[in-house]
């Protein structure tokens, strides 16, 4: 002890602080600031084994679908002769159909209590799928793919999700939807890369890429299958139906506030086809067309785990708030992205909006719903989600077939200013960590 904390020390006892209490204080001290340090250490090392190896999963799903993706939409309009219009129906009814199935396999996981295995049944779906887009010959058969591909997606998605919640402590919920996210996220930049790879080799023949396509995803397959253990149902738990009135009044106010700000969001950012055809409109060649989705991916699996920290410590509204500005200046950009460097801009804050939102609403939906009824929750908040997109989608598509790429943008522009309003008038966001 050096002499003036001595002197310090020697005053509080004169002044009549006893040794006792002395010990007290600096235990609750301490204390304090262990809680502190733990409440702050929801690192890497902490999250469980199964969230990493369904970022794997994630990963390598998304290696087989951004692969076709990121092709798809120069596909449908070089080879197949279709229109912006037929682009954009062709996704919006695909991402519906994804959330409708989600509904459903959100429920029968919560009345099974079996996440893991319905995952399974939508993995491999999915990746049973991609050889049909290899063999399309016009762009119905392509949207059969889809529609097969996003069913898949759509039977995985809820149970997922859940499942993350499930085996994933509380107070690190944000960190393992980020962590998983920016998994998924690298894959969604692999694969776009390799499709440019594969391109250039075989001469831009959509087809022979495509059919490659197929095997990463029936790796993430495996990975699932073999690599989690789902945690035990609880002794004597009893399995009920969720979809009945009563069990849906036991989703707040709060988680329905959610549902519709994930609604009106997801009219504002429209099938990411689009963002493919603004590259190719910008004179890029189209075997480089994909590099377009890896700054977008770049971008977004950096953001994506640092924004789910955040959503454990920093206010939800504000953090989607400053997700939608980004979002906004995307548009913007994009609206006059006509050489190949403004279009770069506009897709990497494209990605970055998506980092810090993506991750931002799985964590609000599982904090406003019960245990019990997060596969629920997570169907139903999808299932507007998608909708939306089907709406959004085909306005995009519309507008830019009849008033070109600009348009587009900048109606995407606006309804996200329509979602900061709701975001600013909300009063239902106390529960969700506003």
């Amino acid at each position: 002890m050096s002499r003036s904390q001595l002197a310090c020390f020697t005053a509080l006892l004169r002044s009549g602080v006893t040794i006792p209490a002395l010990m007290q204080t600096f235990s609750e001290q301490r204390g304090h600031v262990q809680t502190d340090s733990t409440q702050r250490a929801s690192t890497l090392s902490q999250i469980p084994r199964g969230i990493w190896m369904l970022g794997f999963v994630s990963m390598f799903m998304d290696i087989s679908s951004e692969i076709i993706h990121s092709l798809l939409p120069m596909f449908l309009v070089t080879s197949l002769g279709a229109s912006a219009m037929m682009v954009g129906l062709i996704e919006g009814v695909a991402e519906a159909a994804s959330p409708i199935v989600k509904v459903f396999s959100g429920a029968l996981s919560d009345y099974l209590g079996n996440r893991k295995w319905l995952a399974v049944i939508g993995y491999g779906l999915g990746a049973l799928s991609k050889p049909l887009f290899a063999l399309a010959p016009t762009a119905g058969i392509v949207l059969t793919a889809r529609v097969v591909d996003r069913v898949g997606k759509g039977i995985r998605g809820a149970p997922r999700d859940a499942l993350v919640a499930d085996i994933t402590p509380a107070h690190l919920r944000g960190a393992a939807y980020g962590l998983r996210q920016s998994l998924d996220t690298i894959g969604a930049f692999l694969g776009p890369l390799l499709a440019v790879v594969l391109m250039l080799i075989w001469a831009d023949n959509f087809r022979w890429v495509f059919r490659v396509a197929v095997i990463p995803g029936l790796v993430a397959v495996a990975l699932l299958a073999f690599g989690i253990r789902e945690p035990a149902r609880q002794p004597g738990a009893k399995r009920v139906n969720p979809v009945t009135l009563e069990n849906l009044k036991k989703l707040s106010r709060a988680y329905w506030w959610v549902v519709g700000v994930g609604a009106v969001f997801t009219l504002a950012r429209f099938s990411e086809a689009f963002l493919v055809l603004r590259a190719m409109h910008g004179g890029v060649p189209i075997a480089l067309v994909p590099l377009v989705m890896v700054a977008m991916n770049v971008v977004y699996s950096l953001s994506a785990y640092p924004s789910g920290k955040l959503a454990d410590s920093m206010s939800h509204t504000r953090l989607l708030a400053v997700g939608l500005v980004v979002l906004i200046a995307s548009d913007i950009v994009l609206a006059h992205g006509d050489s190949w460097p403004v279009v770069i801009l506009g897709v990497a804050l494209w990605g970055l909006h998506m980092g810090l939102t993506q991750g931002l609403l799985a964590t609000m939906v599982a904090q406003s719903a019960p245990p019990e009824l997060r596969g629920t929750a997570f169907g139903f908040f999808n299932l507007m989600s998608g909708l939306a997109m089907l709406v959004a989608s085909v306005v995009a598509g519309e507008l830019w077939d009849r008033f070109g790429a600009s348009a587009t943008f900048y109606a995407g522009a606006g309804f996200c200013v329509a979602t900061l309003f709701l975001l600013a008038t909300g009063t239902a966001t106390r529960s969700v960590k506003a």
